[in-house]
């Protein structure tokens, strides 16, 4: 047997999708702010380590040429794919 399906208006679905996406982007903005915030503290612990004389970026590029068995490593975008 086939199911029956409630009776919601087309009104109805119409207004459930878009307060949806009205309360998903707000989640979205609050979610970048977190991000801008985290992102400062971020650059803040890399200058500080700058002017204590640790050059990550040069760490960064070493670790890049070779993996912990001397093969170059994969980018973690294309473990994750």
């Amino acid at each position: 047997m086939a199911e029956k399906k409630p009776d919601v208006s087309k009104e109805e679905q119409v207004g459930f999708h878009k307060g949806s996406l009205s309360t998903l982007a707000k989640e979205r903005q609050e979610m970048l702010k977190i991000l801008q915030i985290v992102e400062q503290l971020m650059q803040m612990h890399v200058s500080a380590l700058k002017d204590l004389g640790v050059d990550l970026e040069a760490q960064a590029e070493e670790l890049a040429k070779k993996g912990s068995d001397g093969k170059p490593e994969k980018p973690i975008e294309d473990l994750i794919k």
